[in-house]
């Protein structure tokens, strides 16, 4: 894909100068999607167990962190379609995360305002539609960032940027909240404004940007009419929300599931299902030809291309990247909820997720992002997997230690250096199994599926403490090594993940 000083010819909206001024942007970028992410996860965590909320509803809420997998639902609307408004004059990718943040900041200071103790579903709603625009932000930003770079030695930096602005983001949203809920006066209500607001920065900065290269219009009537385009999608998304909601919590409770029952079972078997059908289709795809429909939708046509490419390698992908990033993700929800058991204060907590946990996550983020630019990917993949399972054994450690703040500095640094190195890697290599053709679609499949097993699994972890407690165990124990030796497991798969290679573009054959 072929591009100019500006971007890439082909998508006038691309208007960012190459070198140091694209990784700022990308660090914008980062820091503006990284905020809303402990909101919804790690500290709503903390803010349930505050409101005395059992273990096994806990584990549910990090079902919210599901949304993100099925962004494939909507990214295809973020590839075709302009925000009103917004696209007419800054462009499509700026339009969709313009919406993005202004559904983040809404939501955020919704739940500001709402307590877990006196409606849990509407707590539930907000952290839904925070996720939701969270996640369309991403989409947008991650589009962008492999128009502007397809190759991997130019990956490598913007990935890195941008993971440095989501890492700082997250450390200022997860240490900040804490430190302010701990303030008397503040509590949850001032910590959550104050995220929101944070997160609300960057909107102004893309504002005042300059306009795409065939921008129409005036910058303020195209303010005026995306606003009033905005406030109109925001509502009807939290409608839609809502009602899917209430009707998804009707069918569980008329199949008699309640926060008392044992999930995990009906997790697994409901993990096989995306590899079974996956297995089913794939004979039938690598057959069509590039006149199909189903290559040609789209709906589903850039998801048909990316099996159309790698055949029955897809699913030994799909395998790889549904377990790479295990183990952080089931230590993310439960680790804050262990620390506190284990006797440290929120203000603990937040100093440790503050300094430590921002320098060691930059540092990894940095080797990460050096070793996808220059060792061979596999290499890199693997040190990334290692580094991510000793995290996890880090927090088992800390669980036998006296509770001093020096040890909790060191299990949070030893996790965030591993995080930040093995999500780097990952990014890059995920953007390099896309086709530049589908750049939102496909990154969005791909990086939605590696999360889903992951968090599918992590929605049952306060049930698979419980039960690893009454069967005698230490069940934060058993959770961490468990979930250490999944980040691990991954490593199995490198040496066939590294023969992988796409079939040749049957289009490009024609066309020849």
């Amino acid at each position: 894909m072929a591009s100019t000083a500006y971007g890439d010819a082909a998508s006038p909206d691309r208007v960012v100068p190459r070198g140091l001024r694209r990784q700022a942007l990308y660090l914008l970028l980062g820091f503006s999607a990284g905020l809303p992410f402990y909101m919804f996860s790690t500290v709503l965590m903390l803010r349930l167990q505050a409101h005395e909320i059992g273990l096994v509803i806990i584990g549910f809420f990090a079902w919210v962190q599901l949304l993100p997998t099925f962004k494939v639902l909507w990214a295809p609307l973020v590839d075709r379609y302009q925000v009103p408004g917004f696209g007419r004059f800054w462009g499509k990718r700026r339009g969709w995360i313009m919406l993005a943040q202004l559904g983040i900041f809404s939501s955020m200071a919704a739940m500001a305002f709402v307590s877990p103790g006196d409606s849990l579903a509407l707590v539930a709603l907000f952290a839904v539609l925070l996720a939701f625009w969270t996640t369309t932000l991403e989409v947008a930003a991650d589009a962008w960032r492999i128009e502007l770079a397809p190759a991997q030695a130019d990956q490598a930096p913007l990935a890195a940027a941008n993971l440095w602005g989501y890492r700082t983001a997250m450390v200022a949203a997860g240490s900040g909240a804490l430190l302010i809920a701990d303030q008397p006066g503040w509590g949850w209500t001032g910590a959550y404004l104050a995220i929101a607001a944070a997160a609300f920065a960057p909107f102004p900065v893309l504002a005042a940007m300059r306009p795409d290269p065939e921008a129409r219009g005036g910058r303020w009537g195209a303010l005026t009419t995306g606003l009033a385009a905005s406030v109109a999608i925001l509502l009807a998304a939290m409608v839609v929300t809502g009602t899917v909601g209430w009707l998804l919590l009707g069918a569980a409770g008329g199949m008699g599931m309640n926060g008392q029952t044992n999930v995990t079972p009906y997790v697994l078997a409901l993990c096989m299902v995306p590899f079974l059908l996956m297995a089913a289709a794939l004979p039938k795809i690598r057959k069509l030809p590039p006149t199909a429909p189903a290559r040609r939708s789209l709906a589903i046509g850039p998801y048909i291309e990316f099996f159309w490419r790698y055949g029955f390698m897809a699913l030994a992908l799909m395998a790889f990247v549904s377990i790479y990033r295990m183990g952080d993700v089931l230590a993310l929800n439960l680790s804050k909820p262990m620390i506190r058991e284990l006797g440290y204060s929120l203000s603990e907590i937040g100093r440790a997720d503050s300094y430590v946990a921002l320098i060691a996550s930059i540092v990894g983020v940095a080797l990460g992002g050096w070793m996808a630019a220059r060792w061979r990917l596999t290499w890199a993949l693997a040190a990334g997997a290692l580094f991510a399972g000793l995290g996890n054994f880090g927090f088992v450690w800390l669980a036998h230690q006296p509770p001093q703040e020096a040890t909790l500095y060191l299990a949070t640094a030893l996790d965030q250096f591993g995080n930040g190195m093995a999500g780097t890697i990952f990014v890059v290599y995920l953007s390099l199994l896309v086709d530049p053709r589908h750049p939102a679609a496909q990154y969005a499949f791909l990086s939605g599926f590696a999360f889903l097993l992951p968090r599918l699994l992590s929605g049952s972890g306060g049930s698979m403490v419980e039960s690893f407690n009454a069967a005698g165990y230490n069940g934060f124990d058993l959770f961490f090594l468990l979930s250490g030796v999944a980040s691990l497991a991954a490593i199995l798969f490198l040496p066939l993940i590294g023969r992988a290679r796409p079939r040749p573009r049957d289009d490009d054959e024609a066309a020849a």
